[in-house]
């Protein structure tokens, strides 16, 4: 019955993730589902419009009574701390976690590279440290784990500009290593007429993170040398998804205002099983 729980609310928060995470042995698929469930429920609460601040608060406090040993009552948040127990998850990374998803209730504009990524490390970074060690990784991997939930998050920011200007936030950032990227406000949000308007930079200020991103999924991409076969066909198509994501965006800047970018179900199965006979 969880099990089925857990699965419903991956599914209904994800396409690519979700029918890629199908390619997992199944037990480790089930470990996967109880991940997700819970850092989709947090998630949920803090993109929901209008924010559900109390109930992200109770969520987290409940999280950290259970961890302290009071259970919750609620299998999402049980599931995930017997798993976090009996995998010995790092509890410094699901802190990271919810202190990255609180962020999201009251800051709206990064401004550095640096701000960015310590919210990226919190959102992403730890949930590759988790799967890491769902996949019993060796700790050598997990440099390359967190570059690959880093990059997978840089084309999510990119991808998902409109409707996060729309929620009042911008993740991409305007500076990197004191460098100004794009000379706006600092509460600049991205929009189509701005964009049409000035379409050169426009293309040069998202090429600018669409190299970051290729950057980072390079460094992830070594890493699949560590993943056994089976796993290594799940993991490799999510990456192969993103990557087809970053050409969409590549080739016209302008489409991440028409539409959300994401690959059909199809596609995502095709590419799995390319990857499970000669990935």
């Amino acid at each position: 019955m969880t099990a089925g729980l857990h699965k419903q609310v991956f599914k209904a928060g994800s396409t690519t993730y979700f029918n890629s995470s199908l390619f997992f042995p199944p037990a480790m698929r089930t470990e996967v589902f109880t991940l997700y469930g819970f850092v989709r429920v947090a998630d949920n609460f803090v993109d929901a419009f209008p924010q559900q601040t109390e109930d992200f608060t109770r969520f987290a406090a409940a999280y950290r009574a259970a961890w302290a040993g009071t259970p919750a009552g609620d299998p999402i948040i049980d599931d995930f701390v017997a798993l976090a127990r009996r995998l010995d998850f790092d509890p410094a990374w699901t802190d990271a976690f919810l202190v990255s998803m609180a962020a999201d209730l009251s800051t709206r504009f990064y401004r550095t590279e640096e701000e960015t990524l310590r919210y990226i490390y919190g959102s992403a970074e730890v949930i590759g440290l988790f799967m890491a060690r769902i996949m019993r990784l060796p700790e050598e991997s997990w440099h390359a784990a967190r570059r690959l939930g880093r990059a997978m998050q840089y084309i999510n920011f990119i991808r998902d500009v409109a409707e996060d200007a729309a929620m009042g936030r911008r993740y991409l950032p305007l500076e990197r290593g004191g460098t100004r990227l794009l000379d706006v406000p600092d509460e600049w949000r991205p929009d189509r007429t701005w964009a049409e308007a000035n379409p050169g930079v426009w293309v040069a200020f998202l090429q600018e993170h669409l190299k970051r991103y290729a950057a980072w999924q390079a460094e992830a991409e070594a890493g699949y040398r560590f993943i056994p076969r089976r796993p290594r066909t799940a993991v490799r198509t999510a990456g192969d998804m993103y990557n087809w994501t970053a050409r969409q965006i590549a080739r016209d800047p302008l489409r991440v205002f028409v539409c959300k970018i994401k690959p059909a179900r199809p596609r995502i199965l095709l590419q799995a099983l390319c990857n499970a006979l000669w990935g």
